[in-house]
């Protein structure tokens, strides 16, 4: 599995992007691939608040559900209602088609490198 080494990683399993004031977030392949087909996507609104670390969504799968956690805190200002619409495609492309949403942060978690993030899910 490649890893986007412009990204940044949570131990949780999400990425972000830096897009100027922005930050756009997503599952990495490793979580799609634990997850298995994702089937259903719970995201926040648009102008809700979310914070580091704590639940801000769902995703369900033919063979669980599990929390999507805030790698970063701030304010929710766009939303990937193609994945909303289509949760396979968080499977077919989780670093590309497949992000969840935008956020304006006003403060990140303690975010990893790819190579970091590589041997964190290596073990």
């Amino acid at each position: 599995m490649s890893l986007p080494a412009h990204l940044r990683y949570s131990e949780e399993h999400e990425w972000i992007e830096d897009r100027d004031e922005l930050v756009r977030i997503g599952i990495t392949q490793h979580a799609a691939d634990a997850l298995g087909d994702i089937v259903y996507v719970q995201l926040p609104e648009v102008g809700d608040k979310i914070e580091t670390g704590q639940a801000c969504g769902e995703l369900e799968s033919t063979k669980s559900v599990s929390d999507l956690f805030a790698p970063v805190t701030g304010e929710v200002v766009a939303l990937n209602e193609s994945v909303v619409d289509d949760p396979a495609l968080l499977n077919a492309e989780p670093f590309g088609n497949g992000w969840l949403l935008e956020v304006r942060p006003t403060s990140t978690g303690s975010l990893l490198t790819a190579e970091q993030y590589a041997e964190l899910i290596a073990e």
